[in-house]
């Protein structure tokens, strides 16, 4: 069967798949399996149990992701973030837009703690939100921050969207985190420069504290304190990786014991909370393993049958050159991340992402942030954005999907003039990995 027919047969099959409402992982794992057999024969079926556990289960950098959710779990559960939101608000809290800022400062700060997109979010939701709607803020700008800002998590690393993506796509890991780091900080900035000028302009949007509730300057030492262990967990597990002394598996781990070490000191740890962090890792960790189980059903099928070396020529014969054939990979991206996971996304793409970034000569660390940053983008657009429904979920009553929709708006093209700025100077992305682990 020429590998023409295969791509459209398999696209079919997706699609197909998809529209049914099945996980994608399961429609992925499905194809992977019935392709398999009506092609090669019931003898070629044990390719796939050895594929699955002889290749995608035994790779030692899979163990970082139930390592990273664990460390998300306890530090979402731990109290950590009300005392960091405290610790911002009582310095910035005169400024026009203080609160926002502090839950934007705090999201940065989970974003590098976490890995995970929804955890600022629900957090600065429970803490932040209502705070800032007793404070008469712009119900807009309250939600747009809150939502934009836990977003953070699926580029600042340690990302778990970024460790699929490496996995998948076969490009490093630690230089995925080197690179993520600087347009994270960049997309933060641009999120804080946004609410300050637009607090300065129309002061109501986000009124100050009066002067008699600011505190003196010893309260905001005392205050500032709880930022300390935060800032000393992010430092031991980027520096671990970044340094060389840890592989992320490793400094996942430290990341994990470390959190756990810092709700014991809290005081935060009981029975219930212990319980809760156990489950959500266990649920969260198995979806990724599924989502990796079927992405190698997938794309083993999809490369075996040759159909990637006819998209990479087909992709290579198209008449738009280097940077139309980058626009147009990036509008189909942002496109599929308005409606599926970023994860799912990189199932899907990546048996035809690979060959395609080789063949137009992209840098595969620089195209995986861009990739990120997209995703990032799609998961606070309109009409399946993850972080929106967080955001509905924890908000408060009479606050429709509606209004939510509206107050993204400013963030999305906010992030989708960074995707713009680092597509065009890639060296935003590629000077830090290239710094700590050479060209």
């Amino acid at each position: 069967m020429e590998p023409g027919t295969i791509t459209i047969l398999l696209t079919i099959a997706m699609v197909a798949g998809l529209a049914s409402g099945l996980p994608i992982t399961f429609v992925l794992g499905f194809i992977g399996v019935v392709f398999t057999y009506f092609l090669w024969g019931p003898g070629a079926m044990s390719v796939i149990p050895t594929l699955i556990f002889g290749k995608a289960m035994m790779s030692f950098g899979l163990l970082s992701v139930p390592l990273f959710v664990l460390m998300g779990y306890i530090l979402q559960y731990s109290g950590i973030a009300d005392k960091l939101f405290n610790a911002f608000y009582v310095w910035g809290g005169r400024v026009g837009g203080g609160l926002a800022v502090a839950a934007i400062i705090v999201c940065t700060l989970f974003a590098a703690m976490t890995g995970i997109g929804g955890a600022g979010t629900i957090t600065m939701g429970l803490i932040a939100l209502p705070a800032m709607l007793a404070r008469s803020y712009n119900k807009q700008l309250a939600l747009g921050c809150i939502g934009a800002g836990g977003a953070l998590g699926i580029l600042i690393p340690p990302s778990i969207t970024m460790i699929i993506y490496g996995m998948i796509c076969q490009v490093s890991v630690g230089r995925l985190f080197a690179g993520g780091l600087v347009p994270g900080l960049m997309l933060a900035s641009l999120f804080i420069a946004y609410t300050l000028i637009l607090c300065k302009l129309k002061p109501e949007n986000g009124p100050g504290m009066t002067e008699e509730e600011a505190l003196p300057f010893r309260e905001k030492i005392r205050a500032t304190r709880a930022v300390i262990a935060p800032l000393l967990l992010i430092s031991a597990v980027l520096g671990s990786i970044f340094s060389g002394i840890a592989t992320p598996t490793e400094g996942a781990a430290i990341g994990a014991a470390g959190s756990f070490i810092l709700m014991v000191i809290g005081g935060n740890l009981s029975w219930e909370k212990f319980r809760d962090i156990s489950l959500g890792t266990l649920k969260l960790s198995g979806m990724v393993m599924w989502i990796v189980i079927g992405a190698y059903c997938f794309s083993t099928i999809y490369i075996a049958l040759g159909a990637t070396q006819f998209i990479s020529g087909l992709v290579q014969n198209l008449p738009f050159g280097y940077w139309g054939v980058f626009i147009i990979i990036q509008v189909i991206f942002f496109c599929l991340g308005m409606l599926l996971d970023p994860s799912a996304i990189v199932m899907i793409t990546a048996p035809i992402l690979t060959p395609v970034v080789a063949a137009m000569g992209y840098d595969p660390v620089w195209f995986g942030i861009v990739f990120i940053m997209n995703m990032q983008a799609a998961y606070i657009s309109p009409p399946f954005g993850y972080n929106l429904f967080y955001l509905k979920s924890i908000a408060p009553v009479g606050i429709g999907i509606k209004e939510i929709y509206i107050a993204v708006i400013p963030f999305i093209i906010l992030q989708i003039l960074g995707v713009v700025i680092v597509s065009i100077f890639p060296q935003i992305a590629l000077w830090l990995p290239r710094l700590i682990y050479g060209s």
